[in-house]
């Protein structure tokens, strides 16, 4: 019996191994969640050495072959890392040419002193402008500091303009 409640699931990218992302695509979940993280050119700062673009897009690209039609795929970007506004605009475009439903943006908070600095605090109009461009390609998008905050809101959204 499924719960009642929705559910969403965000995965590492599995070392992009096929299996474990059809396991989990297949596992009768609504959002399938996998994060890029930050822009292409500014994964080998931001991200653990293990973890690519490449890879994260096509780990995103094989759940969406995976799962039902039914399951939203989404990824969400940190801002405030040092990406141009044309490379945001340049990894939305990739990540929406892989399929994606969804893209969140959060800004980069420094977790420790051991961390990257926060390169800027993204400003409001900032983000909008990524949200008005990001609702052009895609069902949902969210920006802010919690992007898993609002998964419920999208899914609905998603499911009365299908």
């Amino acid at each position: 019996m499924r719960p009642s409640g929705l559910i969403p699931i965000v995965v590492p990218d599995f070392h992009g191994d096929s299996s474990c992302i059809e396991k989990v695509a297949t596992s009768d979940l609504d959002v399938f969640a996998h994060n890029i993280e930050t822009v292409e050119e500014l994964q080998s700062m931001v991200r653990d050495q293990c973890a690519n673009f490449k890879q994260s897009i096509e780990v995103l690209r094989m759940a969406k072959d995976y799962a039902p039609a039914s399951t939203l795929t989404k990824t969400s970007i940190m801002l405030g890392c040092g990406e141009t506004p044309d490379k945001v605009i340049g990894t939305m475009e990739k990540v929406r040419a892989a399929g994606i439903d969804v893209i969140t943006f959060g800004q980069y908070m420094r977790p420790s002193k051991r961390h990257m600095p926060v390169s800027e605090y993204v400003t409001p109009e900032a983000f909008e402008k990524h949200r008005s461009l990001g609702m052009e390609m895609w069902v949902y998008v969210w920006q802010g500091f919690r992007y898993s905050y609002k998964v419920g809101e999208f899914y609905i959204k998603s499911m009365i303009r299908s």
